[in-house]
């Protein structure tokens, strides 16, 4: 499975990524940073690390068993902030306001991390510690990836089916038909509403390309291509939970509104 250099380059240079896209810190800075790199990087690992350490124990039933139900209770992409979310975010808050006090970690206008943020930044490193594992571990073979790949149709060539082309056909045409109408010119609407509109558009079009990839994977009998032999279903369903999630997570993490608070009290 991937190791620390990995995890800790994917994370590091997608939160840069939001910093920069941010304006220069100012709503995603180095605290939002240093904790969902910390937690993308070590964080569900703290379960494989207790296994660890448990094997160093005197060979016992009981030792193998509490190592067994570390790794199994916190190497999990919901679990690991499930339970120890909450705890964490405590301690990250302090370290944040004791970071900048003692000038280590700068931090946009004086605004350090809440509990809420740090909450959300580690179940967004916990995802995005995942997105990896999931895809590089077990020589490919893991139960993520192999499911993923169930969803597609492996059964020898697979039949072109005019319904499949036409409901897929048509959610795309209405995908992109959409955006161009919600995107057009002299619309009246700013880019913020603009963007909202388009973002609930793809997600009502993902859940209706789900629905129809699962009715005829799953509900159909026997089976049938839901889109020729492509695993659409398990692609759509991973990239959601494990990329663009753990994202969302760090977006809804932004102090703007104590960022401009902070800039509200600073002398002109």
């Amino acid at each position: 499975m991937p190791g620390p250099g990995a995890h800790l380059l994917y994370a590091l240079s997608g939160g840069a990524a939001l910093s920069r896209l941010a304006g220069g810190g100012r709503r995603f800075g180095p605290h939002h940073c240093a904790v969902y790199a910390f937690n993308a990087f070590l964080g569900p690992d703290l379960g494989a690390f207790a296994e660890w350490l448990a094997s160093f124990l005197p060979s016992t039933p009981a030792a193998a068993a509490a190592g067994d139900l570390a790794m199994a209770a916190i190497h999990h992409p919901f679990y690991y902030p499930l339970l120890l979310g909450l705890p964490l975010a405590c301690l990250y808050a302090w370290l944040s306001r004791r970071m900048l006090r003692a000038g280590l970690l700068d931090a946009p206008a004086g605004v350090v991390l809440s509990r809420r943020q740090c909450f959300l930044l580690i179940a967004a490193g916990s995802l995005s510690h995942f997105f990896l594992d999931h895809l590089f571990e077990e020589n490919g073979h893991s139960t993520m990836y192999t499911w993923i790949l169930r969803t597609g149709w492996w059964k020898g060539r697979a039949p072109i089916n005019p319904d499949a082309v036409f409901v897929v056909g048509l959610l795309c045409v209405c995908l992109i038909g959409g955006f161009v109408y919600i995107n057009r010119v002299n619309h009246g609407k700013s880019v913020t509403e603009k963007s909202n509109q388009s973002f609930f558009l793809i997600l009502v079009i993902a859940t209706l390309y789900c629905m129809w990839c699962a009715s005829q994977i799953y509900l159909r009998n026997p089976p049938q291509p839901a889109i020729g032999e492509e695993a659409d279903l398990g692609v759509i369903i991973f990239l959601a939970i494990y990329l663009f999630l753990p994202h969302g997570l760090c977006v809804l993490s932004m102090n703007q509104k104590d960022y401009n608070e902070a800039l509200d009290g600073l002398p002109v």
